[in-house]
């Protein structure tokens, strides 16, 4: 690979380790924990593109195949971390701490859905491509500057990095040493564009070197590799040494959003062929094999006890009263302005018309 950003692996696809550096560190107790919290998400993601379908929930953006990516990175931070995603990283927002009720009333179209846990430091998911990056910069350096120790992660996806805020935010943070993570899913594709035809650069890890800081092409579907360079990333971070770059090569079986067609831009053989090889489930599962700690008894339990947490949520998400539709107005601005009070008057007048 060219300028030296080779693929980082800890486990191949036939869940064998190819790095015994880190063995001693690999736990029984975290394997378990990066399993059960993989396959929460995964059911999570499941059951939210199945109530889309039924009309229960809004136009979702799911995640599938990328769960490695979202819940390593999210394991490696601390308490009183901050986390900034986009519309897709539910999943590491749920592995942080999230709500899952507030998750789905945020696919549900309700302010609710950007409220977080207390104590929780979560930002409200970024639909603006790329617009995260810079708040999260600044976050950080806000942290450096109380003196706190504290750090961020921000992700984005490959087709951010062709926006302004990309190379903004990298270039403040480099600048100031904020003590944040940028961390990159590379999909291969910006919706329907390819990467090919995003950037002419071999990879996404090699724009570091235009900012003077560390980045790093991890396998994103290997969960031991995403979650000890983002952990190691972090810690230099908290250090005072600044920002890292992380490209974690990832891929995602399903659509841009439930509103889209991958089929039209996109080789489905190629999906499915991934599935059966690359898949992070599908390759800790074999790990556990290879190591004699998977039992079918305990995955069944893992699987019935998301199932039964993610119902739960779904009750209680569908449980919260009719929004209001003022709240689309009322709370843009202190006092409203004329463009806001006319944009409401007008829509109220289209409603009773409606009514009618």
């Amino acid at each position: 690979m060219e300028n030296g950003f080779e693929m980082i692996q800890i486990m191949d696809e036939n869940g064998n380790l190819v790095n015994e550096e880190f063995k001693s560190y690999i736990s029984e107790s975290l394997t378990k924990e990066m399993y059960e919290k993989m396959i929460l998400v995964r059911t999570f993601d499941r059951k939210a593109i199945s109530l889309q379908r039924q009309g229960r929930l809004g136009t979702y953006a799911p995640f599938e195949g990328q769960e490695a990516a979202q819940v390593g990175s999210a394991s490696a931070l601390k308490e009183r971390d901050w986390l900034f995603p986009t519309y897709r990283d539910h999943a590491a927002a749920i592995t942080f701490g999230h709500s899952l009720p507030h998750v789905l009333l945020y696919w549900n179209g309700r302010m609710e859905g950007c409220t977080v846990p207390s104590g929780k430091r979560i930002f409200p998911p970024a639909v603006p491509i790329a617009t995260q990056l810079p708040h999260a910069a600044g976050a950080a350096l806000a942290e450096k500057r109380r003196g706190t120790g504290n750090a961020a992660i921000v992700y984005f996806g490959d087709g951010a990095t062709s926006e302004g805020d990309f190379h903004e935010g990298l270039n403040f943070a480099s600048v100031f040493k904020s003590p944040v993570v940028f961390f990159n899913q590379n999909n291969h594709f910006a919706i329907s564009v390819p990467i090919e035809k995003q950037m002419n650069s071999r990879t996404i890890a090699q724009k570091s070197v235009a900012y003077g800081i560390p980045g790093y092409r991890i396998d994103g579907n290997d969960i031991f590799a995403v979650y000890f360079y983002t952990k190691q990333a972090l810690e230099r971070a908290r250090q005072g040494e600044g920002p890292t770059l992380l490209e974690a090569v990832t891929w995602r079986y399903g659509a841009h959003t439930t509103a889209d067609d991958p089929k039209k831009y996109r080789n489905q053989e190629e999906s499915l062929s991934k599935k059966r090889t690359i898949d992070p489930l599908l390759r800790l599962e074999r790990y556990m094999k290879n190591e004699g700690i998977w039992e079918d008894d305990w995955a069944n339990l893992v699987q019935k006890e998301a199932e039964e947490q993610i119902e739960g949520a779904v009750a209680e998400m569908e449980a919260f009263p009719p929004p209001d539709v003022n709240d689309l107005f009322d709370h843009v601005f202190a006092e409203p302005t004329w463009t806001i009070r006319e944009q409401k008057e007008e829509y109220m007048n289209q409603i009773r018309g409606a009514g009618r």
